[in-house]
């Protein structure tokens, strides 16, 4: 029995409320012909044929021959479908064999920033931070499944009963998740955050408002003096987006040790090494996790040492490596102030099954953690940095905090758009000394304050 086969009478078998779909998803699974549905297999098995005949043709040239084909084989098949018809098949087929099915179009759609596939008939998106329902969706559980083997299976990846979760990339660098049943009850589903295409630089961020010239002055001297940073902020806040532009301050003649999950970020300096996580076997063996690749990047003579996202015990790897002189270091983490960091990285210490004192534990991240950028996501959808935060060193049992700038919110308006400003909070950065010894010179009106 297939895979398939076991998951939907999986779904058969367990109660739940996917057997009362709505008259739009009915509407959806019966909208297409059975003569058309028929002629578009017939299409596509007589595509698959022809490209098998030519395995090394390069991306634009099978796109050619697909177009030239399939306007035969239709020309041949059938005299019902109008030209526009015709040329919509031939999309759809097209989309399947070199894209991702019905995706494919999202995919190259730029307004786009996040995909989600809830089952094979609802296909949400989010374009300028809200979320729409899509007009695409899949013919059924399995077309998902294959566009889902389709963008995991070149990474090494799988996805079956025995591990019904992955993370993945597409090649863009876009992060891909896909969970299906028994664990998903409305059938396969997919998540994917797309990169945008054009690279983002400081200056887009600062035309977007995530933050001012001054603020992005600030981060360009403290990212070159070697300072510390930890990026935090909730799921989709713009964490990775902001890893990535402030990973373009560091010098190009530095050595660069990128560690991820999925491989995410897209540096522009050359001497750049990127590793990536490996997910555990069939037979439950050969997992190499976040912790294994920060042990073992320190032996690889990092001038500086990125981690996408720090969640579990490699941070006290982490903590150890800034403390013995790997300054300069990166790294991102799920939290919802710059406070709560420090918290969770307390948390993510003792996961490590080290049984340190909570004081030991807070005197590690003190002397490690420089600066805390916290990243929000607000009610309007816009990404913002609402917090720059100094990490100042310990008073009895507390570590202190200092904020240098930081995003005031007044009001919404009556488009819904969120009204505010960044401001500095008038107290001159702990760290300015060390600042000038690399040679930055702080303009005394970057943190006057109103």
């Amino acid at each position: 029995m297939s895979l398939l086969q076991r998951i939907n009478e999986k779904n058969l078998s367990t109660p739940s409320n996917r057997g009362q779909k709505d008259t739009s998803i009915q509407k959806r699974e019966s909208n297409t012909p059975p003569q058309e549905s028929e002629l578009r297999k017939q299409l596509h098995s007589h595509l698959i044929s022809e490209l098998k005949k030519k395995p090394t043709l390069t991306d634009e040239e099978q796109q050619a021959l697909i177009e030239k084909e399939a306007m035969n084989f239709l020309n041949d098949k059938s005299d019902r479908l109008s030209f526009e018809g015709k040329q919509e098949l031939i999309d759809a087929v097209s989309d399947e064999l070199i894209g991702y099915g019905p995706i494919t179009t999202l995919l190259e759609d730029t307004d786009v920033s996040e995909i989600m596939v809830n089952g094979p008939y609802q296909i949400y998106v989010e374009k300028k931070g809200k979320l729409v329902l899509s007009d695409s969706y899949f013919r059924d559980d399995d077309h998902v499944l294959q566009v889902i083997e389709k963008i995991v299976s070149p990474l090494g990846r799988r996805i079956d009963e025995s591990s019904p979760m992955v993370d993945a990339r597409l090649p863009d660098g876009s992060r891909v998740n896909a969970i299906i049943s028994p664990l998903s009850l409305v059938g396969p589903s997919i998540t994917i955050r797309k990169f945008p295409q054009n690279r983002l630089q400081i200056d887009d961020l600062i035309r977007f408002g995530s933050l001012t010239e001054d603020m992005a002055d600030f981060l360009d001297a403290c990212v070159k003096a070697r300072l510390n940073i930890f990026i935090s902020g909730g799921t989709g806040s713009g964490k990775t987006s902001l890893l990535n532009v402030m990973s373009s301050f560091i010098p190009h003649d530095e050595r660069i040790i990128t560690i991820e999950d999925a491989a995410e970020l897209q540096l522009l300096q050359e001497h750049v090494v990127s590793l990536e996580t490996r997910p555990a076997n069939i037979e439950g063996k050969g997992a190499i996790s976040i912790r294994d690749l920060v042990k073992n990047s320190l032996r690889m003579r990092p001038d500086r040492i990125i981690i996408g996202e720090v969640r579990g015990g490699e941070a006290l790897d982490m903590l150890q490596a800034m403390n013995t002189g790997h300054d300069g270091s990166l790294a991102t983490g799920h939290s919802n102030s710059p406070r709560e960091m420090l918290s969770r990285l307390e948390t993510m210490v003792l996961m490590a099954g080290m049984d340190l004192p909570i004081r030991a534990i807070r005197e590690q991240i003190a002397g490690a953690v420089d600066l805390i950028i916290q990243q929000s996501r607000l009610k309007d959808g816009s990404r913002k940095i609402v917090n720059i935060t100094e990490v100042i060193g310990m008073e009895g049992e507390t570590i202190v905090l200092q904020d240098v700038f930081l995003f005031d919110q007044t009001g919404m308006s009556a488009e819904g758009k969120v009204i505010g400003k960044h401001k500095a909070t008038g107290i001159r950065p702990y760290y300015a000394e060390k600042l000038e010894q690399y040679g930055y010179e702080l303009e005394a009106s970057w943190f006057n304050g109103e």
